[in-house]
């Protein structure tokens, strides 16, 4: 499982996704919207920050280190954010918005029989890859979060939030089909799976240095989350 990385020269944070929000969004510190180039410097910007953060502690991250690794000026930073932390808070609702994925293999994937296992197991799959491609961010997150920083903490809830409702609906839909027991309550049995799927994409390397095989994570998982849907042993 590879983790993607983001830095300017190899422009892994699409450009087309981080464009997808309202103009208001994109506007510099001044208020202006930027051009084409003022749009690709913030992009930069946005890429180096994030690549940063994979070796340093955003608290010791300086807006003059992300400039010079973006080929720029400190000035031109502070044209596009008021300081490294609102940078952070643009990631990671990019990040948000990115999570749309979980919750969509959810609602379209189908959860009956053998297919269902492997809806299940594909959700796991995407959790421990949304985990590892966005460690710095959800690390920066977490520790935002539990300092009290609402801002963070909003976007964490909005982000799990939604895949938990995407889990109750369909566990829902299969207690109204008579598939599923009418006892287990949707929205709680939803919010342990979930909870359940990021505790472990965020420690699955813990558990490898204790002999425990990330794949052999991801099955009791995919299991977990299968019977908790369907209420149907395999």
């Amino acid at each position: 499982m590879q983790r993607r990385v983001w830095c300017a020269s190899s422009g892994s944070l699409p450009a087309s996704r981080s464009e997808r929000g309202p103009t208001a969004d994109l506007r510099a510190a001044d208020g202006r919207v930027p051009g084409r180039r003022g749009l690709a410097t913030r992009q930069r910007l946005l890429e180096c920050t994030a690549e940063m953060l994979q070796s340093t502690s955003y608290r010791d991250l300086k807006v003059i280190d992300i400039a010079r690794e973006a080929g720029t000026s400190p000035a031109t930073f502070y044209q596009y954010f008021p300081d490294v932390e609102a940078a952070i808070l643009v990631l990671a609702e990019l990040m948000a918005k990115d999570g749309h994925r979980l919750s969509t293999l959810i609602r379209e994937g189908s959860w009956k029989g053998k297919t269902g296992l492997a809806t299940a197991t594909q959700l796991c799959d995407a959790f421990l890859e949304f985990w590892d491609e966005y460690r710095s961010i959800l690390r920066v997150m977490d520790l935002a979060t539990e300092e009290g920083d609402r801002r963070f903490h909003q976007i964490r809830t909005r982000l799990l939030n939604e895949v938990n409702v995407a889990l109750t609906e369909t566990i829902s839909q299969f207690q109204d089909a008579g598939r599923a027991p009418r006892d287990i309550e949707p929205t709680a049995t939803a919010a342990v799976l979930v909870s359940m799927l990021a505790h472990v994409a965020a420690h699955h390397d813990g558990f490898e240095f204790w002999g425990i095989r990330t794949k052999d994570l991801r099955d009791s998982m995919a299991r977990q989350v299968y019977w908790g849907v369907t209420g149907q042993k395999l």
